[in-house]
């Protein structure tokens, strides 16, 4: 374990217990509910037609955009209205990959830009970059730069990876890239591929404020009391 001072419960804290498969039904999603309350999580983070739902004493984190970001930043701001007017708490959405690939960072800002003003300034916005292709093509600087435009947008977390890109998940690399590029007041959540304690300790000894699992129990599992 990387980090010994890591506990059950302190990771457990910083988890968005996550269900997005597209065959998942509404049984599934009150079943993680359930298993989110009963690890002890941070949140539970559904697709917007789950809405609405009880998640009790945990957030409800929906996504928007997902998990293409190719929809237009207005039905993408409507999609996270229409989630925060249901019961979410916080919106995980998805930036035009392309767009950042392209170097347009200016649309990227305005993409989030565009969220951030239809959700308000207290619904807990993060915002999914796809890490992985923008290391492959455009490099640190590239994904830098535009972790630092989602947070100039208002953005409150940049967030690895949406878990469904064949170039990959979260990574140790990405997680110190996007931590040093924006301040200390934006924080870091990396998702996809997160199966092992270790790795989870890796990525918050990295930088990462919080960790999209669907995976949860495993992972808490390797943890001591």
């Amino acid at each position: 374990m990387t980090n010994t001072n890591l506990t059950r419960a302190t990771v457990a804290a910083m988890v968005d217990h996550t269900l997005l498969k597209p065959e998942a039904t509404r049984a599934d999603a009150e079943a993680a509910v359930s298993e989110g309350l009963d690890l002890g999580v941070h949140a539970i983070c559904l697709s917007p037609s789950m809405l609405p739902v009880d998640t009790g004493s945990a957030a409800t984190c929906v996504v928007a955009g997902f998990p293409s970001g190719k929809h237009h930043s207005l039905v993408k701001a409507a999609e996270a209205r229409f989630a925060v007017d249901s019961g979410a708490d916080e919106i995980d959405m998805v930036i035009d990959v392309g767009a950042a690939v392209a170097g347009h960072y200016d649309e990227v800002f305005a993409d989030v830009l565009t969220v951030r003003e239809a959700v308000g300034r207290e619904v807990v916005l993060k915002v999914i970059v796809e890490a992985a292709v923008l290391l492959d093509t455009i490099g640190d600087d590239g994904l830098a730069n535009v972790s630092r435009r989602a947070a100039e947008a208002g953005a409150d977390f940049v967030k690895t990876s949406t878990g469904f890109h064949p170039s990959g998940g979260a990574s140790v690399r990405a997680v110190e890239v996007m931590r040093a590029a924006v301040p200390a007041s934006v924080r870091v959540k990396a998702s996809g591929g997160i199966r092992t304690a270790e790795f989870a300790a890796e990525l918050i000894a990295a930088g990462a404020d919080r960790l999209g699992l669907s995976g949860t129990r495993a992972v808490l599992d390797s943890l001591p009391d």
